[in-house]
C-alpha cells in the first residue's frame, strides 16, 4: 500500500456513494462504496472508507467531495462515465435493491463486487457458532442477492456481519445498556442471560473488507462471517457496559411471554444463542480481530457522556411493564 487518493463522495437519498481510490502495492485500484445512511449496517461503510484512507494516510494525494441526492437505482446516471475496480454494496437487503447496482457494475467492467449480507440469514442450529457453509434461510432477501452476484461476477465476495459497536453507529447496541445503567435502573434481560452472541467493533469489519480488496483472487467466490472472534453472553454485555461506566448494575431476568412483551421490541439482541465465527476470514485472508469489549466499551461510554446522552430525558415504558410484572422496584 503506497498511497490513498480520496476522490469523491456522492450521497443518494437513503444511500451514500463513497468513491475511494486506493493504491495497493504498485497497482492503484478504485473502490466504490454504496452505503446506506440508516440501519445498523451503515457504520460499516464509513469505517471501510476510513480504513482505505488510513493505510498510508501520510501519502494522501488529494481530497474533496460533492453530494448529490437521488435514487440508488439511478447510479448509472449519477456516476456516468466513472470506472471502478471494485464495488462494495452496503445498501441493499434484497435483489430488487441491489440488482441495479450490480448490473451497472457488471456493465462497467467492475472487476470485483463485494456485498454486505447478514449473519441473520443462518437458520438456528444445535451446534453454534455459525460457520460459513451452514444452512441459511432460503427465503431471506440477502440470500437472493448472494446467489445473483455469484452468477454474474467472476470475482465476488459476501460478508455476513452481526451486531457491532463503534462511533457513529445509528442503531443502539451498547447505548441501550448505558441508558439504564447511568440512571440507576435495573437492566431487564430476557431468558437466563446466558445466551451467547457476537458483538464486533466496526474497525474489525472494515479491516476484513480491506483485506478482500487487497487480495481479490483469494477473496473471490467466498463467504465471510464479518464478526469478531469471541462471543459474549447477554448478562456479560450488561456487566461489561457497567464496568466501562464505573457504575454497579442490577440485572433482572424475565420470560417475555409471562410478562406480556415482545422481546424484539424490549431488547436489542435476539433472545437465543446467536453468534458466528470468522473462520473463513482467518484461514483465507489471514485476518485477525482486534475487538476488545472491555476497552472498546470504555471508549464508547466516554463518547456517550460527551454527547450528553446520559442527561437526556428518557421514557422506559416497556421496561416499566416488565419490572412491574416482576415486582422489581425502580428508583424515582
Amino acid at each position: 500500500m503506497n498511497a490513498i487518493i480520496y476522490d469523491d463522495i456522492v450521497s443518494q437519498r437513503n444511500t451514500i456513494f463513497k468513491v475511494k481510490v486506493r493504491a495497493i502495492a504498485a497497482e492503484k485500484r478504485k473502490v466504490l462504496i454504496v452505503n446506506t445512511n440508516s440501519g445498523g449496517h451503515a457504520i460499516i461503510g464509513f469505517y471501510f472508507a476510513k480504513e482505505l484512507l488510513g493505510c498510508g494516510h501520510e501519502e494522501i494525494v488529494s481530497g474533496g467531495g460533492r453530494t448529490v441526492w437521488g435514487d440508488p437505482a439511478e447510479i448509472g446516471k449519477v456516476l456516468e462515465g466513472a470506472q471502478f475496480d471494485a464495488v462494495l454494496d452496503n445498501n441493499g437487503k434484497d435483489l430488487d435493491t441491489v440488482r441495479p447496482v450490480a448490473d451497472w457494475a457488471k456493465s462497467c467492467g467492475v472487476k470485483q463486487f463485494l456485498f454486505i449480507s447478514s449473519a441473520g440469514i443462518y437458520k438456528p442450529a444445535d451446534e453454534p457458532p455459525h460457520v460459513e457453509g451452514d444452512v441459511v434461510k432460503a427465503d431471506a432477501g440477502h440470500v437472493g442477492v448472494e446467489k445473483y452476484i455469484s452468477e454474474i461476477f467472476g470475482s465476488w465476495s459476501v460478508f455476513r456481519p452481526q451486531y457491532m459497536i463503534g462511533s457513529g453507529n445509528n442503531k443502539d447496541c451498547e447505548e441501550w445498556f448505558f441508558d439504564r445503567i447511568v440512571r440507576g435502573r435495573p437492566v431487564p434481560i430476557p431468558g437466563s442471560g446466558m445466551q451467547l452472541t457476537n458483538i464486533s467493533h466496526a474497525r474489525d469489519l472494515s479491516s476484513m473488507l480491506a483485506l478482500a480488496v487487497e487480495n481479490p483472487s483469494a477473496a473471490s467466490g467466498n463467504i465471510f462471517n464479518c464478526v469478531s472472534d469471541r462471543a459474549v453472553t447477554l448478562d456479560g454485555m450488561a456487566k461489561l457496559c457497567a464496568q466501562a461506566a464505573g457504575i454497579p448494575v442490577e440485572i433482572v431476568h424475565y420470560d417475555p411471554k409471562a410478562v406480556g412483551v415482545d422481546a424484539k421490541k424490549a431488547f436489542p439482541f435476539r433472545n437465543m444463542h446467536f453468534y458466528a465465527e470468522p473462520r473463513a476470514a482467518k484461514e483465507i485472508l489471514g485476518w485477525q480481530g482486534t475487538t476488545n469489549l472491555p476497552e472498546d466499551l470504555k471508549e464508547r461510554f466516554d463518547e456517550y457522556v460527551k454527547i450528553g446522552r446520559d442527561k437526556k430525558p428518557m421514557k422506559f415504558e416497556l421496561d416499566d411493564k416488565i419490572l412491574a410484572a416482576l415486582k422489581v422496584p425502580v428508583a424515582a
